[in-house]
């Protein structure tokens, strides 16, 4: 079984990926994981801290191979709101409930359920089914070691 040596991000990705993995927004961050590729090989992740594979980034392989990220298409919900503040209280609920967010501009993206789904109608919101990839906000401690993190901020 073939061993992952390290993940380039999308930017810093170089040659043609002999493969693909397709992963959900949650598979996505790991630290030591069996991955299946799609061609049916398995490959082992072992890295010494955890971290989030990037969308079009690679895990480069022992062999120098690269395998490239996917993400997955995601059943979510996607919230609309009649304005900016709108938009920033619907926010401020989802927060409320801990629960994984992707914020744009005009509009916010969750898993689906159903109880925030009656929460955020009840709150005025337009909540509608979709199905695409998922790019959840991480928090602000989610790891101490990566350089965007709260507590390097100066």
């Amino acid at each position: 079984m073939l061993r992952a040596l390290s993940h380039l991000p999308a930017e810093h990705r170089q040659g043609i990926p002999f493969d693909r993995v397709v992963l959900e927004h949650d598979e996505r961050r790991l630290r030591r994981k069996l991955l299946r590729l799609q061609n049916g090989e398995e490959i082992m992740l072992d890295f010494p801290q955890t971290i989030t594979l990037d969308h079009q980034g690679a895990i480069q392989l022992e062999d120098g191979r690269l395998v490239e990220v996917i993400a997955a298409p995601e059943l979510l919900y996607e919230i609309r709101a009649r304005d900016a503040d709108h938009l920033v209280r619907l926010a401020w609920h989802i927060g409320n409930r801990h629960t994984s967010a992707q914020l744009e501009a005009s509009r916010i993206l969750i898993k689906r359920d159903h109880v925030l789904k009656t929460m955020l109608e009840g709150l005025g919101a337009v909540v509608t089914n979709v199905s695409e990839p998922f790019f959840a906000e991480h928090g602000a401690y989610h790891s101490h070691a990566e350089p965007g993190h709260a507590l390097l901020a100066r």
